[in-house]
This record gives C-alpha cells, structure tokens and sequence, in this order.
C-alpha cells in the first residue's frame, strides 16, 4: 500500500514519456468543486446586492445610490428612491477610523458634488437651491439650513472642500487631500516631517523615466545571466568556495585578535590602576563581560570554521556534478527559450486572480444583514449567522488557489525539462515543448497539482494563523508563550520549505512516468535520500552562487542607478526611487533565477533516475548531455583510483558494441542488476559510498570537536581531553550515530528494481574441415 491508501506496484519501472495517462482524478473533481464555490460566493454577492452597494455606493440608512430602494425593518430614511441621486457624500470626510481603516463620518446620496469651498450654512443653503443638491440629512429641508439646531450634527462640518466624483466608484472625493495627512502619517510612520514625505514623492515623479529605465535593464541582465552562467559556472563556484572559506577564516582571525588585543589593554591599564574605586571596579567589570563576551564569539567563529572546512574537503567531489548542471542548464535555456517568459505568464495569473479574489472580498464587506452600529447609529451590512463563513471559504481559496498557479508553473517546467533531457536527439524535440507541457499538464495532471498544493495550503494556514495570534498578542504574552509562538512558526515555516522542494520533485516525476502524487513523491524521496550528499551540494553551492547573481543583478542596476540620479544634490530626491528600483531588481532576479533552480532541480532527478536504471550498454543508453557524461568518466576514472587503493577488486562486464561501460555503482539499495554478475547502476551514492563517507565525516567531525574543546579549555591536560573525548563521544553515539544509521535504513528502504544486462555470447568453437565434411 502506498501513502493515502494507493496501492502501488512492488518494483518501480521507470518509462519516461510513455505510458501518459490520468492522476489524482478525485482531486481534480475536489479542486473543481472547490472553484466552484468560490464562483458561488460571487453570484451570492451580485444577487443580494453587495456589489451594487460597492460600485453604486449607499447611505447610512442602507439606501443604495442611483436606484429605488426597498424598506429595511426598523431603519427609518430606508427605502428611498435614489434614482437621480449617484453620488455618495461624507459629511465629514476627514473623520477617518485608522484601526478600521474607514471613514466613520454619515455618509448621504446626493445628485451633485460640491465643487467649490462652502465656507457657511448660507453657502450650503444656496448650493443646494440652485443645484437640488440637499447636502444635509435628508429629513431637513434645504431652505432651512441656517436656523435649524439639527444643522451641528446633520450637516456637513465646515468648511466643506471642494471635491469631485471618483470614478467608477461615485464617491465624492476631496480635491485637497490634506485631511487624510493623520492617515498617512499613521501608515508611514517613519515620516515626521510632511516636508519629507513631500520630497520623496516628488523625487519618484521627477525620475520616472529613469525609474523605467533601470526597472528595465534589470530585466536584460536577468535574462543575459540565466544564458552566460553556464560559460561562468565554474569560476563562480570555485570563486565562492574560495570566498566564503577566507572569509570566516579572517572573521575568525579578527575575533581573536580583538579577543587577545583587548585582554592585553585591559591588564595593562589594571597595572597602572594602584587604588582600587568604586568606577574602577565597575570598568574592570564591563571590561571582563566584553572579554567574555568577544572570547564565545570567537570560539563559535572558530567551531564554525573548522566545520565548514570538513564540509568544503568532504562535498568537493561533489561540486563538480553542480558545475555540470548549471551548464546543461544553460544549454535548457537555449534550446527552450520560451521558458524565460514562465514567470511573466505566473505572474499575470496570480495578478488577475488576486484582483477578482479582492474585488469578491470588497463586495462581501457590503454584503449581509443591515445592522444598525451602536456608537455612530448608522446602518452597515454584516454576514451573520453561516454566511458569516463564506470569508473563510474565500481566504482558504486564496491560500489554496495561489499555490496551485505556483504549482501549476512548476510542473509546466517540469514536464518541458523532461522532455528536452529524456529526448536523444535534441532536433526532434517538439516545435513548443512549453505548450505541449501545458497542454500535458492541462489533460492528465491538474489532479496531481490540485493534491500538491493542497498539502502545502494545510501547512501554511496554521502558520499564518499562529502569525496573526502573535502579532494580536504582541506585549501581552509572557516569554515563554511567545517563545513557544515563535517556534511553531519557525517548525511549520521549515515543514513548508520541505514540503514544496519534495512536492517539486514529485512534479518532476509525474512527468516523468505519468504516475500520481503520492507514488511520485515516495519516488522522488527516494532517489532524493539516496543521493543525500549530492542533493545537499547541489542545494548549498547552487542556491548561493544563485543568491550571489541577485546581488550581482541589484548591484549593476543600482550602480547605474547612482550614475543617473547623482545630478541630485538632496539626497532625499533619489534615495527613493533608488529603493524602489533596487528592489523591483531583486524581484525580477529572484523570479529568473528561480526559475533556473527549478530546471537545475528537474535536471539532477532526471539525471539520478538515468544513472539508476541505465548503464551505457545497448538497449540501456544514457540520456544525459555531453558535459553530464563527462563527469560521469571523470567520477568512474577517480572510483577505480580509489578501488585499486583500498586493493578491493571490482568485477566489471565488458560488453561488445557498448556505448560505456556499467558503472559501478555506490549505491545501497543496488542489488543484482545482471544476471549473476553485481553490476549496479552508478551515480546514487547511497548505503555504500555514501555511507562510508558519512561515517568519515562524523569521525573527523569528533576528532575536531575533541580537539577543539580541549585546546579551549581553562587546563589544557590530560584529565580535560578525557572529558571532552566522553562528552563528544556520548553525542557521537545518541545523535550522529543514529542519524546515519537512520540514513542508512531509508537508503535500504527502496531496492532498485532488478534490470538484465545483456551478456557477451560465447563464440562458438571452430569446427575442423574433416568433422564439417
């Protein structure tokens, strides 16, 4: 049985591209169904009047502007005939809620905007004489405004502002917005100073066309970097492993110094010190703590070195393959140019949804029962009893409706880099193997989707929810709440990460073999856990020479930007258009890149799955490109160095006509792949290889650790080293221990199916001339 009650076969066959058939039907249904409920929400919106009350806009007696209206039960001034009136008026415009974010003021229907200052009752007396515009409430008359004592509460606040209709809308809207300056400063609340506030808005229109401009030369060196990295791969990665090494050595370097340095004044100045004060004590006190304080930062930095130097020495075989794949990555690119324009297409989707799932949400706001507001008397509409729900079911479809465009993206990309790597000859790849994807994915696929994104909505929702608990609380709760608030977001945020990077895969391998979710997943987990050391490189090297592209793309454009706005000499004029384009470089670099890891992802479990299950021999040919292939001969060549070293023979079948010889394989779950013969797949770097670097690791992990606690010790002798060597042993057997055993059993877990190799036939033996007579 396999995950959610699916029943799976025992040995997985691997046939890319063949077999193409439907999966996770129910789900496809389930999503559809769910569609179709977000659909109802907005037909239950237009049919009870919610979002007529939003465009047209209504009063505070629950009269919608612009059309005859029906008596509300206990609402007086309801059901008016508002046909020749479409505008909404405040009468205090400025009396804004800024914990609500609405304006709190009466708001009435009337048939003309003011669009000049009314300074007096007079004033709104002849306005609404001349233009039958009544802008008090509506049970005055308008003849009488001046004498009426209702006029302090049911009349607009004086000086009413010219305004004009708003568009689409019908609100009357002030001319001068200055009354909306306590909003403002309550949303930005770094501004004190209006005058700044000002002047930054004034630098971003004055600099518009540059703003353009840079936004979109940060488009062209995306573009340009995701084709040349394939050219600089090497030398970038090779440059970052150098970098970062060197780095935390002179980080560490520089602790130390400061560490020695400072122990060295502060005994000298004591030296000097002959009475001993009450401000001396207290310096010598502070002195010590900052002591201290540098000694455990430089410890830390030293621990951290030498482990990054263990990693760096032991992942370094491992950091060619990354090499190879961002090459073949490039060349993706290339041959598939139109996946430079996914994120374009994703982004369009995700903005058009996002737009209807807000414009839904605002007619909800205005959809329900007329409910009379105890503190102000005006009439509102609320969602009361069941239909109270009908908000979460909409923000459940946002979360669960995002994530399947995302994913959607994904295995759209998938199925094309599938495609190009399991196709031999490249010149018969599809016309568009982008649309021929979508139209895969559109066919058999969107149940897989569906179930994806569904699992990662289960994940975000209660860490959201936990993030909005934490933000209502913030002040209130004791430590020990928010601490245990902090770290089940910081779990559920980690699960997230997870559960996307295997869901990816789990794309991958459905368009791979046309197989459902969970059996793709339980797939891709397992040549994920068999290739752990190889995923880690790929992830750890490949996602910051990725990281260091953003910064290299912000930087350019930032550069370029200083360049153009340096002509201002208020730094207040360019400081923000300078933001603002820094980041719209980020993002834009962070979308192309991303999707460049996406098919650098797609890449290593194709390549993975290839190795498994083919060897080079005929009718079991690589499918990789030349460059993956070379660094498979480079990885046999070092195997056998290293085989011939450890004087352990290795039988390998040589075969007529073969492409390649099979590799031998450290992989653990390898099993009998021909015959009689122990040929395993190679490239898995699993229970054997893997293992045994693993357990190398940890040794010189524990080596050093002893060593390092005891050279920090206070007495660096032998009955020290004994406590260290019993500490760090203790955590090598109840923590490394079991965690490489764990490794090992999910390694063993899923053994490769058994494939025959073909063997070399015996030539049959000469016959003689006189027995063949």
């Amino acid at each position: 049985m396999g995950c959610c009650g699916s029943t799976e076969r025992t040995k997985r066959e691997w046939k890319p591209l063949e077999d193409r058939s439907c999966t996770d039907l129910p789900w496809f249904l389930l999503f559809t169904v769910f569609c179709v409920g977000m659909g109802s929400i907005f037909g239950f919106t237009i049919a009870t009047g919610g979002a007529a009350r939003l465009v047209f806009g209504y009063d505070s007696y629950g009269n919608t502007c612009g059309q005859r209206n029906e008596q509300i039960e206990g609402v007086r001034l309801s059901g008016l005939d508002q046909t020749d009136k479409k505008y909404v008026f405040f009468l205090d415009p400025c009396n804004i809620d800024i914990v609500q974010r609405k304006i709190k003021s009466m708001a009435l229907c009337v048939s003309v905007c003011p669009d000049e200052e009314l300074k007096t009752y007079q004033d709104l007396k002849r306005f609404a004489m001349h233009n039958g515009s009544e802008l008090c409430s509506y049970e005055l008359a308008g003849h009488k405004y001046p004498s009426l004592p209702e006029r302090f509460d049911k009349c607009p606040k004086l000086p009413v502002p010219p305004s004009k209709s708003f568009p689409v809308f019908n609100r009357c809207t002030p001319v001068d917005i200055s009354c909306y300056a306590k909003f403002a400063e309550a949303v930005v609340t770094f501004v004190s100073d209006n005058s700044v506030l000002h002047r930054l808005i004034a630098g971003v229109m004055a600099s518009k066309e540059i703003i353009v401009g840079l936004c979109l030369l940060a488009l062209v060196l995306s573009m340009i970097l995701m084709v040349i990295i394939r050219y600089i791969s090497a030398v970038l990665v090779w440059i970052l492993t150098a970098t970062v090494f060197l780095g935390s050595l002179a980080g560490t370097s520089i602790l130390w110094w400061l560490y020695i340095n400072h122990r060295l004044n502060v005994n000298e100045t004591l030296s000097k010190e002959t009475t001993e004060t009450k401000d001396v004590k207290k310096e010598a006190e502070m002195s010590r703590d900052y002591a201290q304080a540098l000694l455990v930062y430089a410890i830390a930095a030293t621990v951290f070195t030498v482990i990054l130097l263990l990693l760096m020495l032991f992942m370094r075989k491992r950091v060619a393959l990354t090499i190879a794949l961002f090459h073949v990555a490039g060349k993706v690119f290339i041959h598939l140019p139109l996946l430079t324009l996914q994120p374009f297409c994703t982004f369009l989707a995700l903005l058009l949804f996002w737009l209807y799932w807000s414009l839904v949400l605002l007619f909800l706001g205005t959809t329900g029962n007329p409910v009379q507001n105890e503190e102000t008397g005006l009439t509102e509409f609320q969602l009361t009893g069941p239909l109270q729900y009908m908000t979460w079911y909409h923000a459940v479809g946002l979360i669960w409706i995002s994530e399947f465009i995302l994913a959607c993206q994904q295995m759209t990309v998938a199925g094309a880099v599938v495609t190009y790597y399991f196709t031999r000859d490249k010149n018969k790849l599809p016309v568009t193997p982008i649309l021929s994807s979508v139209l895969r994915l559109m066919r058999y696929h969107l149940g897989t989707v569906a179930k994806g994104s569904f699992i990662i909505t289960l994940v975000k929702i209660p860490r959201l929810f936990l993030m909005y608990v934490h933000n209502q609380l913030k002040g209130k709760e004791n430590a020990c709440a928010r601490c245990m608030l902090k770290t089940c977001i910081c779990c559920l945020w980690c699960l997230e990460k997870c559960l996307n990077y295997l869901n990816q895969n789990a794309y991958a391998a459905t368009a791979i073999n046309s197989t459902s979710f969970c059996t793709s997943a339980r797939d891709a987990f397992v040549i994920l856990v068999e290739n752990a050391l190889r995923v880690a490189a790929i992830n750890a090297v490949g996602d910051f020479v990725l990281f260091l592209g953003k910064i290299l793309i912000v930087t350019s454009t930032a550069f370029a930007g200083v360049l153009l706005l340096n002509y201002r000499q208020d730094y207040a004029e360019w400081v923000l258009p300078l933001i603002i384009v820094c980041l719209f470089a980020f993002l834009v670099a962070h979308c192309f890149l991303s999707m460049f890891e996406i098919v650098v992802d797609v890449l290593f479990l194709c390549f993975a799955i290839d190795t498994k299950y083919n060897d080079g021999t005929p009718g079991r040919e690589f499918y990789m490109d030349k460059a993956l292939m070379e660094f498979v001969e480079n990885s046999r060549k070092l195997e056998r160095v290293a085989e011939r070293g450890r004087s352990r023979p290795t039988e390998v079948v040589s075969v007529e006509g073969a492409e390649m010889k099979p590799m031998v394989s450290d992989s653990g779950g390898g099993g009998d792949v021909g015959g009689e013969t122990e040929a395993v797949g190679w490239g898995l770097d699993g229970g054997g290889g893997e293992w045994e670097e693993l357990q190398e690791f940890h040794v010189y992990y524990l080596l050093a650790g002893v060593l390092v606690d005891w050279a920090l010790g206070e007495q660096s002798t032998v009955v020290p080293l004994i406590l260290c060597l019993t500490e760090d042993m203790v955590l090598f057997f109840f923590v490394y221990l079991p965690t490489s055993t764990l490794f090992l059993f999910a390694t063993l877990l899923q053994q490769p199916s058994p494939a025959v190799v073909p063997q070399p036939q015996p030539k049959p033996p000469k016959q003689s001339a006189s027995h063949a007579s």
